[in-house]
């Protein structure tokens, strides 16, 4: 398996599929496109059915059941992003395998003098003598989220292959623009993934599984000043720029990304963008606890009436949007069962589960907010969104065999 799995990675990798923010359209790149087509071939060859490429490059399949005449299964679904991160370095990805890691520094560009040292990443000792893929310093590796994909497809290699391997109906889902908001995963056509619930493959070490996430929301303030030459300006003058100061420096700087950690939520002032007549502020906001979101997004409102008691001659639009949701809202009585079954398949598997409140978001927390709920589970893959994000195979090994455990254990409820 390992060996499928790496094979199909490699080749995933060096497809260049980097989506980029601020892009109207969906896909946000046409890149995108070309890894939805290769997967698309692919599910074609292996004889799923209901195959569909969507105008927004959403890709959904169906595996049908084979399970013996009168027997039934939950139908289940898995979700991942065909895009990577586009984290101002080169599209183009050059992997390679360290066939056993020796514990040292890991000299990744000899001409560029890039290295992954041991000292910034002592997580890198936890996997002496293991087999690794990493870059050549100038690229993510993208395994954020291509281990994922490569798990997906490997699981249904070995699903179409081994007819001896029983299962209910299963769905998937390629979806490109998941690091600019979500926005493949809210551009799916949710008829074409009627599942009972499913689960999201993305993000970091071996066990790690994922059921609470972020409230996310996006906020642009907009704020219009008076614009006048400066040898006429006193009294008439207002300046945007200086109330788009004031505005930011009413909120806490304690309840910031760089000072909160764990369950604590924030406002992340991302830029404010300015002129002589107007400045525009972007903040995002985040919190695990539903009530603290919406009093986060209760401050922002309750700001921006300050500054305009201070300057009634100005004028501030707010236009707030809800981005994502926590995962764990989702969960219910009834669908808690897949919750329950990727703890029995970890310990199945003897994969010691690391839970955690995500402090982020994954598909499956707009999947959820839907009503599909969708935990996460890991791919294996460690310092993601950037030039030293490394996989260790055998991690990727465990993922892939987590999915087919799922599948069987799915099956037998």
């Amino acid at each position: 398996m390992r060996e499928a799995l790496l094979r199909r990675f490699l080749r995933y990798v060096q497809i260049p599929s980097q989506s980029k923010s601020g892009v109207p359209s969906v896909p946000s790149t046409k890149s995108q496109w070309d890894m939805a087509h290769t997967l698309q071939k692919e599910l074609t060859e292996l004889g799923l059915t209901n195959i569909y490429l969507s105008p927004q490059c959403v890709l959904t399949a169906k595996l049908p059941s084979n399970l013996p005449l009168g027997q039934k299964a939950p139908a289940i679904g898995f979700c991942t992003h065909m895009d990577t991160a586009d984290a101002g370095l080169s599209p183009i990805v050059h992997p390679r395998v360290i066939s056993s890691y020796d514990g040292k520094d890991i000299v990744l560009n000899r001409e560029k003098n890039i290295v992954m040292t041991v000292k910034d990443h002592p997580e890198l000792l936890d996997y002496i003598g293991q087999e690794l893929v990493v870059t050549d310093g100038t690229s993510v590796l993208g395994s954020d989220n291509k281990a994922a994909v490569a798990n997906v497809m490997t699981a249904l290699d070995i699903l179409v292959h081994d007819t001896s391997r029983r299962h209910g109906d299963i769905y998937v889902a390629f979806v490109p623009d998941e690091e600019v908001g979500l926005r493949g995963s809210k551009a799916l056509e949710l008829e074409r993934f009627p599942v009972e619930f499913a689960y999201t493959i993305d993000c970091c070490a071996l066990g790690e599984v994922v059921y609470e996430t972020f409230n996310a929301g996006s906020t642009f303030v907009t704020i219009h000043g008076v614009n006048a030459h400066p040898m006429s300006a006193k009294g008439k003058l207002v300046n945007p720029t200086l109330l788009a100061v004031d505005f930011v420096n009413l909120f806490d700087r304690r309840e910031t990304p760089e000072c909160t950690e764990g369950k604590e939520g924030y406002l992340w002032v991302k830029s404010i963008r300015s002129n002589a007549s107007t400045a525009e502020v972007r903040i995002d906001i985040r919190d695990h606890d539903k009530a603290g979101y919406e009093e986060k997004k209760n401050l922002i409102l309750k700001n921006a009436d300050v500054i305009r008691k201070r300057e009634p001659r100005a004028r501030i639009e707010v236009e707030e949007t809800d981005v994502y949701a926590n995962i764990a809202d989702a969960m219910t009585a009834g669908n808690k069962k897949a919750l329950d079954v990727l703890y029995s398949a970890l310990d199945e598997l003897s994969i010691k589960p690391n839970t955690i409140a995500m402090r982020g978001g994954t598909d499956g927390s707009y999947l959820s907010s839907k009503g599909i709920f969708t935990p996460n589970y890991f791919t294996g893959g460690l310092n993601f969104h950037s030039p030293y994000e490394f996989l260790p195979t055998a991690s990727m090994e465990k993922s892939c065999q987590v999915t087919l455990a799922l599948i069987d254990r799915v099956t037998k409820c």
